[in-house]
């Protein structure tokens, strides 16, 4: 059975891939399973990005829902984690995003998060899986007063705001910050947040008109909020994706400042504060090698995960970590949310900014050197990976260019869990040798997956 999850939810492009045919089966087959497990009618809280077709997917999974007797909750345009943070406060059995995050305008997705702000687990999601692919028989319909509701909370933004504003520990007043809120999720609640903080803020990318979403702006395109922070003067640029649960900097120069810069400065405060969780921080295999000699030398250790931040809050739930992330943005900070939250994260980010000392944003910015690292995508089909993890002509090859750098560099080779890519990166002291092995590398996956027609 082909899964229907991956690494974050259900995703494809809206309309062909995720149909609202899917997401009503998703809904009602949620529905069932989320009643089995609470043995009461369950309620779902709702979110969604500024896409289009998120409103086709919201009227879809909410019939699906309530016709099979649960009672749904719209938040409207929210971040993801606001979902994650909302779920519980307001007492609902699970919470649901509408979004793709990153990806553009044409795709969408379903993530589920249970009652706990957590994702669901894979169990769960099996059997979500199990009843659409396998046995849509047992899907029944109610009738009568046992049918679903549907209501709007028009608080969700607001409160979500609030939440946020507990994280703030310094005086933010004497801050010139540029936000780019991708045209995504963040427009509505970062000018209220950061306003209210009593930053200096200017806000782009924060007119959505359901087909802007990442646009040329966000977290995946930073020139322009770097180009826009240096023509005018401010003290760096935050920018997040389009459903804002990750976000990038840059600082006064317009040099960027990514994951793995930002769980540096923020491990480095919590542990100068006493508040870094057994003086450990969770990145996945992508980090750089870079940041791993820097935190060493500071005295703190890393953990490390596969890719996903689904396998990196895995690893801190069950080691006891507080701070955990990507080198893509994605940073989750457990003393206050349970997801990766972009929002937070420049919250937590700002706190070290604040015009208290005379340190610029470069001076964090230059914690360590980073190694060069050559990352590029292979563009496939579900064929063409799933030959590639079988494939022991390419793992063969892969570990004699490994051998080849002899201890001075690295390679990963992965599967995108949420797009149809294979991902290589190489990593290494030389430039010009990784980009070698890279490219060899790339071509010869090329070259296997031709051999399929993949």
């Amino acid at each position: 059975m082909a899964r229907l999850f991956g690494t974050d939810g259900v995703r494809g492009v809206a309309g062909s891939e995720l149909t609202p045919e899917l997401a009503i089966n998703i809904g009602r087959a949620a529905a069932m399973v989320l009643t089995k497990h609470t043995n009461k009618k369950a309620t779902v809280l709702i979110g969604k990005d500024t896409r289009i077709s998120g409103d086709m997917l919201e009227s879809a999974l909410c019939a699906g829902l309530c016709s099979v007797g649960a009672d749904v909750k719209l938040c409207g345009v929210v971040p993801t984690p606001a979902i994650a943070y909302l779920v519980k406060k307001y007492g609902c059995d699970a919470g649901v995003v509408i979004s793709a995050s990153h990806n553009p305008m044409e795709f969408n997705g379903i993530k589920i998060f249970n009652g706990e702000g957590y994702k669901l687990a894979d169990e769960i999601e099996n059997e979500i899986e199990a009843l659409i692919l396998d046995t849509p028989e047992k899907i029944v319909n109610v009738t009568g007063g046992a049918m679903g509701t549907v209501a709007t909370i028009d608080t969700a933004a607001r409160d979500y705001v609030d939440h946020l504003k507990e994280a703030c520990e310094a005086d933010f007043s004497g801050l010139k910050v540029v936000f780019d809120c991708a045209n995504g999720a963040s427009s509505v609640t970062a000018p209220m947040l950061f306003t209210e903080l009593g930053v200096q803020a200017t806000f782009i990318g924060a007119e959505p008109d359901g087909t802007n979403i990442n646009a040329g702006c966000g977290s995946t395109h930073l020139d322009k909020l770097a180009a826009y922070v240096k023509e005018h003067g401010f003290d760096c640029g935050i920018a997040f994706d389009g459903d804002a649960d990750r976000c990038l900097a840059v600082d006064e120069n317009g040099e960027e400042i990514d994951g793995d810069k930002i769980i540096a400065i923020l491990a480095t405060r919590m542990k100068a504060a006493g508040k870094l969780a057994k003086d450990t921080a969770v990145v996945t295999v992508m980090s750089n090698l870079g940041f791993m000699k820097h935190m060493e030398k500071r005295g703190i250790a890393t953990a490390t995960t596969a890719v996903g931040d689904r396998y990196v809050l895995e690893e801190m739930l069950a080691k006891g970590y507080n701070i955990g992330g990507e080198q893509s943005g994605h940073v989750i900070l457990t003393d206050y949310a349970t997801t990766g939250d972009g929002e937070l994260t420049a919250v937590a980010l700002l706190n070290n900014f604040a015009k208290e000392t005379d340190k610029k944003v470069s001076d964090f910015n230059g914690c360590f050197s980073k190694y060069p690292q050559v990352l590029i995508n292979v563009k496939t089909t579900a064929e063409g990976k799933a030959f590639y993890k079988t494939d022991e002509y390419i793992e063969g090859f892969i570990e004699a260019k490994q051998q080849q750098l002899m201890g001075a560099g690295r390679v990963l080779v992965r599967l995108s869990g949420t797009e149809p890519l294979i991902r290589v990166m190489v990593e290494g002291e030389n430039l010009e040798k990784i980009t070698a092995v890279a490219n060899d590398i790339v071509n010869k996956i090329k070259e296997r997956l031709a051999t399929i027609g993949a």
